[in-house]
């Protein structure tokens, strides 16, 4: 599988222009905010209370919050306290009263992007939110700048959000993750969504070259090097100048040349190799890695210092096992990329095939999910793709699922219950108050999982 093969198998389809969560105790302005919001294109979520804002926060994944200042229970200040704690760089804009204009002031001195007071001016709304959501780091529609990378998993929209923020700072970033989790695919979405996208994006891999050869490729050679043996060679720091040179497996950079690199990045001009005159640059340098860097400096194989020079903003890629609820959507993607590259019908997965996909544990990642799909879409001598050709691809160890909710939610109140007892030493009275259950019911429970106190006594 290519990288372009990749890429474009990736396409992601209706971007939103933005998710805003507004909580009003107001039902009739909940209405017209929701309403003025939708017609721009926004995806909206409309709450009545704190509490529910909260609820839907890791579910929804906002870009921005609006919330009324004045509610009960749990005001707007204690919901942006909340959702600074569970979400730090989040937006929140208060709408208030005349009467508490001094609150809602005193209010963004502690971290609130702004407020509006009411009743809420259309055009002052639209204003503040395009605001925040540059801020935010979420682009303008027409800049798809995350086409590349398909998710419906909160772990992998943080991610997502985490690289809007950085995109138009020269903040050095590194990208951390498995094999297969698509940290080049990442780099490029950082570069698209920069002020940069219109300059070249040029990537290496640090791991198969020679030290020579590598150094050679980075920095480029000078027309005099060699007693004029050998023509002069453009590096890519100079082929990048302006735009983003990715550094991918960081961590196999030969100890020498992390040296010279970081003289680079210090300084930021470039000196070709033999060469006697050193060149400026304007390069943002994106680097990633699937080891784990911190490792290599206590072993003596990374420098500190360069470690720090490179590590400014770690952006932590899932392995695929972390994120199942993309498997679905993966494969569909795939499935019709194929579809239209053969020039034929779609195949589709059985319901059970497709469960063995998401059980998978899948250690080559959504590198290693493109492939198998693409073998299967090749040999399936039928439309439907059965779920023993899937368990064939996978080999015997995918045939188990997925457990199910009760399987799970059972063992978890076991372990608990046992916990509780070994706490205790199997003095059940005491087990059931920690629990808050009365001890009836308890030993209700302690029936139900088979276990008996008296061995916690012994046990103790």
């Amino acid at each position: 599988m290519t990288q372009t093969n990749l890429r474009a198998s990736l396409q992601q389809a209706d971007p939103v222009c933005g998710r805003i969560l507004v909580v009003d105790d107001d039902p009739g302005l909940l209405r017209l905010l929701s309403i003025r919001l939708r017609a721009e294109g926004y995806d909206v979520e409309a709450v009545e209370t704190a509490a529910e804002a909260l609820a839907a926060l890791p579910q929804f994944r906002p870009d921005l919050v609006i919330t009324d200042l004045r509610m009960e229970n749990m005001d707007g200040i204690g919901l942006l306290k909340e959702v600074q704690r569970q979400r730090p760089g989040l937006c929140v804009l208060l709408l208030t009263a005349h009467g508490t204009i001094p609150d809602a002031v005193e209010a963004t001195q502690t971290g609130a992007f702004g407020f509006l007071t009411k009743p809420v001016d259309k055009q002052q709304l639209l204003d503040h939110v395009e605001r925040a959501m540059r801020v935010s780091g979420l682009p303008h529609k027409e800049n798809e700048w995350n086409s590349g990378l398909i998710t419906r998993s909160p772990v992998m929209e943080e991610c997502l959000q985490q690289a809007q923020r950085v995109a138009n700072m020269s903040t050095r970033v590194l990208i951390t993750g498995e094999h297969g989790t698509g940290k080049e695919l990442l780099a490029r979405a950082i570069h698209r969504a920069s002020s940069r996208r219109g300059q070249p994006f040029v990537a290496v891999n640090c791991g198969p070259m020679t030290e020579g050869l590598l150094e050679l490729e980075l920095f480029g050679r000078d027309r005099g090097a060699l007693s004029g043996a050998r023509p002069a060679h453009k590096g890519l720091f100079q082929a990048a100048r302006g735009g983003t040179l990715f550094l991918n497996e960081i961590g196999d950079l030969p100890r020498r040349l992390q040296g010279v690199l970081l003289r680079v990045l210090q300084e930021e001009w470039v000196r070709p190799v033999g060469g006697s005159e050193a060149i400026p640059f304007d390069t943002r340098v994106i680097s990633a890695t699937h080891q784990d860097l911190g490792e290599l400096v206590l072993a003596g194989d990374l420098r500190e210092d360069f470690f720090y020079q490179i590590n400014v903003v770690n952006i932590q890629l899932p392995p695929l096992r972390e994120r199942r609820e993309d498997v679905p959507l993966l494969v569909e993607n795939f499935l019709a990329q194929i579809a239209t590259e053969a020039g034929q019908e779609r195949r589709v997965y059985a319901p059970e095939a497709v469960e063995f996909l998401v059980a998978h544990e899948w250690p080559g990642n959504v590198r290693q999910l493109y492939n198998v799909v693409r073998r299967n879409a090749a040999l399936s001598v039928t439309q439907v793709i059965s779920a023993e050709q899937v368990r064939s691809t996978l080999g015997v160890q995918a045939a188990s699922s997925l457990p199910s909710f009760s399987e799970v939610r059972d063992e978890f109140t076991r372990n608990y219950l046992s916990q509780l007892l070994q706490i205790t030493g199997g003095n059940v009275s005491h087990a059931a108050r920690l629990a808050k259950r009365n001890r009836t019911d308890f030993y209700k429970l302690l029936g139900r999982h088979q276990l008996i106190p008296d061995r916690f006594k012994q046990a103790r």
